[in-house]
């Protein structure tokens, strides 16, 4: 379905070529999943399959593109809409239209679609992505998950036999990640779809038929998921992470490929692995710290109703104490980020209050608050708008009338926090996604607030950008900032916070630490959420494990069941220094 031969491209204002001598073939009803650093070529490479390279993104291009036998070359996205869906990265570039049915029905109307056809596509389409509640709404009015859903939605409607996607998950849920997930299946069982998705999570690619892996604009790995599980080493050195349950089972020395933590947790206890005597206990302790200290923050009964009428908060409450690293968890619409902007001004409350240091923040300037409590956007594009970095993060200095020598002081300081020194002339739109993440940052500290709020800090980011925005958030919270993020991604919640604050349709269904909060996979699950790998595994073993190396540390092997077995007990390799299951340690190739 798919022929790429000797595939190169340069982009007209680079330097080295994006694509080098790709050669892959792709049959028909195939699902692969694209993986790779940023700038390995996976969206350069996916934009050649629609024409998007080279008639409206210019460079030189050489090499073979065959769709279904036919050189694509000379043919533009228009020509190939009805064949090739494609859902780019920047979804919200994809949306235009005054309403969600609008929007789905605007590709099958340009084919030329009978009106009850299109009428039908649009009641499909819209189901399938869970959008059937919101044909009232404006695109532009959506949450970043609805609207990453909506522009699944349209290109769906055109009934594509090629679709691709460009991290279509990124600002999914994971019960919306599940039900696009399925959704797919369902339409590869319906017909011969094939379909090619670039992902940054390996753990939810198992079920693809191949994983190709770039880097460089070259193909450094291909196989299927089984074939990649237990080189781990060589994907991180890629910057792509490895399965986690893979990593797990290396550690514990078990030659096994575990499609899920139930088979995971079974396996480890039939080779003689348990739970340390006191373990659970050990780890508890090590939370006692938690919950103690000033209550910085306090939101009682806090309702919030937008002017449409929704009721996105109904009598929130919630305490976080100074120097507290906080996770708000929850599905996409359970109120998470209007929460967040009430605490700074942002939002005013229909009901309730809140108050920061024991003051309510009713009546306090929305320019007084932004100095003791910063908000981080989901898309950082939505706060930067200055030419320079530096006149970025000065801007809130300035605001707050500093002197030039203070505005200095605050903005080399800043950008120095976040790994940005020496770059304050360059171009904020120039960089990638995680790079103009840290200019945000910066600006948000360069004002030097008590609390820093981070809606979704990861989304977007490869493995290695991730690691390094949460070491970053880390070493913050630890300079003393009570931090804040939003997040759907569920091991860095684990790994990272240690008071979890969970989500549900406007209330707050659990508040308290994160063990207490993962360990209830039940109340979890309420929300459509699932803890990660590990914690699953711990959770059934009887060990309240939050990472990796907690897990393997709480684990003893029972000697007397592998001398039963005929094989000599395996011993748990201790922990590499510095590492965890959101980070590689030393990878070898």
């Amino acid at each position: 379905m798919i022929r790429l031969e000797n595939l190169s491209f340069r982009y007209r204002a680079g330097k080295d070529p994006a694509l080098r001598d790709v050669t892959c073939h792709i049959r028909p009803g195939e699902l692969v999943g694209l993986l790779g650093r940023s700038g390995a070529g996976r969206s350069t490479l996916a934009a050649t399959l629609n024409g998007t390279i080279p008639h409206l993104v210019r460079g030189d291009l050489t090499g073979r593109v065959r769709i279904d036998g036919e050189d694509i070359r000379s043919r533009r996205p228009r020509d190939l809409a009805d064949r090739i869906g494609f859902v780019f990265q920047e979804f919200e570039a994809q949306l235009f239209s005054t309403t969600v049915p609008l929007e789905v029905a605007f590709g099958p109307e340009n084919l030329g679609v009978h009106r009850a056809e299109i009428a039908r596509r649009v009641e499909r389409c819209l189901g399938m992505v869970r959008l059937s509640h919101l044909t009232h709404k404006a695109p532009s009015a959506l949450s970043g998950g609805q609207k990453q859903r909506l522009a699944l939605a349209s290109v769906l409607a055109l009934e594509p036999r090629i679709l691709v996607l460009d991290e279509p998950t990124s600002d999914l849920d994971p019960a919306g990640r599940r039900e696009l997930m399925d959704a797919i299946r369902s339409l590869r069982r319906a017909g011969d779809l094939t379909l090619l998705m670039i992902d940054p999570e390996t753990d939810e690619m198992g079920w693809a038929d191949r994983l190709v892996v770039l880097d460089g604009g070259r193909i450094a790995m291909d196989g299927s998921p089984a074939a990649l599980w237990d080189r781990a080493d060589e994907l991180e050195a890629l910057g792509v992470k490895g399965f986690t349950l893979a990593t797990l089972a290396r550690r514990l020395g078990v030659a096994e490929r575990w499609p899920d933590a139930e088979t995971a947790a079974e396996a480890i206890r039939r080779t003689g692995w348990r739970a340390a005597a006191g373990a659970a206990a050990r780890l508890r302790a090590a939370d006692s710290a938690c919950g103690e200290g000033e209550i910085l923050l306090e939101v009682e009964d806090l309702t919030h109703r937008y002017p449409d009428g929704t009721e996105a908060l109904g009598g929130a409450s919630c305490t976080i104490r100074r120097g507290e690293f906080v996770a708000i968890l929850g599905q996409n619409g359970s109120g998470k980020t209007t929460l967040v902007k009430h605490l700074n001004g942002i939002l005013t409350p229909t009901a309730g209050g809140i108050r920061l240091a024991g003051r309510s923040l009713r009546g306090q300037p929305t320019t007084a608050l932004s100095r003791r409590v910063g908000l981080v956007f989901q898309n950082p594009d939505h706060q930067i708008f200055a030419e320079r970095i530096w006149d970025e993060v000065g801007f809130g200095p300035r605001l707050q009338g500093l002197s030039e020598s203070e505005v200095r002081q605050r903005v080399e300081e800043a950008l120095e926090a976040v790994g940005l020194a020496g770059m304050g002339d360059m171009d904020p739109f120039i960089l990638t996604k995680g790079s103009r993440q840290r200019v945000a940052v910066a600006s948000t500290l360069a004002t030097k607030p008590e609390v820093i709020i981070l809606d979704e800090p990861t989304t977007g980011l490869d493995y290695r950008e991730l690691r390094g925005m949460m070491a970053l958030i880390q070493r913050l919270n630890a300079a003393g900032h009570t931090t804040i993020i939003i997040t759907h991604a569920m091991d860095i919640a684990a790994a990272h916070a240690r008071h979890v604050i969970l989500m549900q349709g406007g209330r707050i269904l659990r508040d308290g630490p994160t063990r207490d909060v993962f360990a209830d996979e039940a109340c979890i699950a309420q929300t459509g959420l699932t803890p990660p790998p590990i914690v699953q595994v711990g959770n059934r073993l009887g060990v309240p494990a939050l990472t990796l190396d907690e897990l393997v540390g709480a684990l003893v092997c029972d000697a007397e069941v592998q001398r039963h077995r005929g094989a000599e007990a395996p011993k748990a390799p201790s922990p590499r220094p510095g590492t965890s299951d959101v980070g590689p340690g030393t990878a070898h190739a």
